[in-house]
């Protein structure tokens, strides 16, 4: 005879929904009723229908995962940490690549995740109020990582104070002359350039502290890949004055202004320091100097505030900050000038 959950809810003297629930480790109840639950199921031979589970919950135990990209090591790394809270906390994930305009477009003019899906994580896609409207008339929660809205969960990273920080950096070790090469926002792009625009006004602020003028000359935007970087940095060495030391705003975009740097014979940090921003898995391995956002961290705090909001509708949604922290390793020292004196001055004394 087939056992079914309505036995189950009797025998344990809970609700329906609370064994779905219990079944599905999904968080709200007590561990004493979970455990119950989870072994009356395991003695009676019950194995719960997900279709069943739907209609005796109205929930689909599904969470929308929205982001711009699959390709980035970024998001690649966001991802992995929120699904991992996400999977642990009962909930299967249901991803959504919004890689360009007409995608993103075609996503939020039809209500594609009602029945779907029980809340939305929306990853730096810089989500306009129209489109939040229309998430909250399916009845979904958000949560947003890397941008705001007003009453709506999320977590950002303090990117001017990190801009600041990595130049402020550059100028403590005797660079004046320091250059920015920054991100620019695709054609087309559903990314959005709130973060990278925060860390060049970090910069632009560090150098006014120091009674320095930032010249457009020194801004040099591109793509954000090995290759943007290639063709920033190149740009940058064909100025009348090159820059002793460059801030860039992604460690990708760094490992490309390496490389053109390696390619001119110029040496890092002897000739040239460079400060990147992520702290990219490869980062170590190139000794670069960079500012570490706690990717990982970014992706698990996102995905348990979406949870807090699943679980408890209505309540006053956090918005969380985080600071980036100055990680020193080899592609930083000062500018050569500084460096000859202070060895001639120890060679003297």
């Amino acid at each position: 005879m087939t056992t079914s959950v309505g036995t189950v809810a009797e025998i344990a003297g809970v609700s329906v929904s609370t064994v779905s629930r219990a079944l599905r480790d999904v968080p709200g109840i007590s561990v004493e009723t979970r455990k119950r639950v989870q072994r009356i199921a395991r003695e009676l031979g019950y194995v719960p229908s997900l279709a069943g589970s739907r209609l005796a919950t109205g929930k689909t135990g599904t969470v929308a995962v929205l982001t711009p990209s699959l390709s980035k090591w970024f998001f690649g790394q966001v991802l992995a940490a929120a699904g991992g809270v996400l999977r642990e906390a009962g909930y299967d994930v249901l991803l959504y690549e919004l890689a360009d305009d007409a995608t993103r477009e075609r996503f939020f003019d039809a209500p594609k995740l009602q029945g779907r899906a029980d809340g939305v994580l929306i990853l730096a896609l810089q989500a306009t109020p129209e489109e939040l409207a229309k998430l909250g008339a399916q009845g979904l929660p958000v949560a947003m990582l890397g941008s705001a809205q007003p009453g709506i969960p999320g977590i950002q990273v303090r990117d001017r104070g990190a801009g600041r920080s990595a130049v402020r950096h550059l100028l403590n070790l005797g660079h004046e002359r320091i250059a920015f090469i920054g991100i620019q926002e695709v054609a087309g792009s559903t990314l959005g350039g709130v973060p990278p625009a925060q860390r060049l006004l970090g910069y632009r602020d560090a150098l006014a502290e120091a009674g320095l003028s930032a010249s457009p000359d020194d801004e040099v935007l591109g793509e954000n890949t090995i290759a943007g970087g290639t063709a920033a940095m190149a740009q940058l060495l064909c100025s009348a004055t090159p820059p002793t030391a460059v801030f860039v705003a992604s460690d990708e975009m760094a490992f490309g202004a390496l490389r053109a740097l390696r390619r001119a014979g110029i040496s890092v940090p002897e000739d040239m320091s460079v400060v990147g921003f992520d702290n990219h898995e490869l980062a170590e391995f190139l000794d670069l100097t960079t500012m570490d956002h706690a990717v990982s961290h970014q992706g698990s705090q996102a995905a348990q505030l979406l949870l807090a909001a699943l679980s408890s509708p209505g309540s006053a949604p956090p918005a969380l900050t985080i600071p980036a922290t100055l990680v020193i390793r080899g592609s930083t020292a000062p500018p050569r000038p500084l460096r000859t004196k202070t060895s001639h001055r120890d060679t003297v004394n």
